[in-house]
């Protein structure tokens, strides 16, 4: 267990966490059911005993550009139903008590040092918490579902995650590290603190990776194939998916990237698509459309998406924006926006 996680699991089981980011802290169960619902979405809460004997509700939240950590608490017995989260991605790490979750049709039992929770925002949801706290990271929908895209050269669409995690295996207890860390730089840095752009940009990274890369979903095996970790990838294949990738603002030359891997124009082609899945211009062209994107969303007032086009070997832009569209979901200005609005308001 690493030395984050052992500092949460020990302080968790005699204080709550985020203390000083409170947002509800209520006995009455119609009052946390609005107020919490406000913070992440409407849901019915029941307690199990008709007065809502024991009850109690605590949540403290630290709002980051497109995530947050949550410590979220409940005394008693409680059944959760939000149907569809629909806005974002739900990782439960319990800290206390246990809880009994229901995904779309999988059921199982969280607890401590055991299992975990990873809900998708289009499968349905219940969830029957005992006198449990969990650490919760909230992860906006359309950052992983881009993201999700840029990794698997599909267009962005739903991405559905098995919905429990295991803490004992490696990616798990990744994952667990990682949100303990981030409980404790947001504890660290208070309310009034604020993590720099490089910062907020790693952690995002971070995120994303222990996502996409360490959780099975439904685009895996797509991203898997895209990235050559289908199986081994020969070498010739390596150096010319590495060379249109450093070299994807110029022009496509089929030559010179046969020269580069050192086969044939012909076997390169034949083996981009038996080991990516894809041709070469559509590799490139999929490189392209996802440096664009981490461009944009990480992008300082006053950025011009031509001049980032043309850096990044696009020549025709209403085709770029089109492609762009397609495959995210949203056009490149769009993007853009959502960027400079969240700056405003973290």
């Amino acid at each position: 267990m690493s030395a984050a996680v052992q500092q949460m699991s020990t302080r968790s089981s005699r204080a709550e966490r985020l203390a000083a980011f409170t947002r509800v802290t209520t006995n009455d169960v119609d009052e946390a059911a609005e107020q919490i619902g406000r913070i992440f979405c409407p849901h019915d809460l029941k307690p199990a005993q008709a007065r809502a004997s024991g009850f109690s509700a605590r949540h403290n939240c630290a709002g980051f550009d497109g995530f947050s950590i949550n410590y979220v608490a409940y005394g008693g017995t409680v059944s959760i139903d939000p149907g569809c989260l629909d806005r974002f991605f739900l990782v439960q790490i319990p800290l206390t008590g246990t809880a009994h979750i229901s995904a779309g049709a999988t059921g199982f039992d969280v607890a401590p040092g055991s299992t975990a929770s990873l809900l998708s925002p289009t499968l349905p949801t219940r969830m029957m918490w005992r006198d449990c706290a969990q650490a919760i990271l909230l992860v906006d929908r359309r950052m992983v579902e881009q993201r999700a895209a840029a990794l698997s050269g599909r267009v962005a669409g739903a991405v559905e995650f098995a919905p429990a995690i295991d803490l004992n295996a490696p990616s798990g207890r990744q994952l667990q590290t990682s949100l303990a860390e981030l409980v404790m730089l947001a504890e660290r840095l208070g309310p009034p603190g604020r993590l720099s752009p490089a910062a907020m940009a790693g952690w995002r990274e971070t995120l994303l990776e222990h996502l996409l890369n360490g959780q099975r979903h439904g685009l895996s095996d797509a991203i898997r194939i895209f990235s050559g970790q289908a199986e081994r990838l020969p070498r010739a294949l390596r150096v010319a998916r590495d060379h249109l990738a450093d070299n994807a603002g110029e022009a496509l030359d089929l030559a010179q990237l046969a020269a580069a891997s050192g086969i044939g124009i012909r076997a390169l082609q034949l083996g981009f698509r038996r080991h990516f899945g894809v041709s070469i211009s559509e590799m490139l062209l999929d490189i392209r459309l996802a440096g664009l994107h981490a461009r944009l969303a990480l992008a300082s007032p006053g950025v011009s998406i031509t001049d980032i086009a043309f850096d990044l070997g696009f020549t025709h832009l209403g085709r770029m924006s089109g492609a762009y569209r397609q495959k995210f979901g949203e056009t490149p200005s769009a993007t853009l926006r959502r960027r400079m609005s969240s700056r405003l308001l973290s």
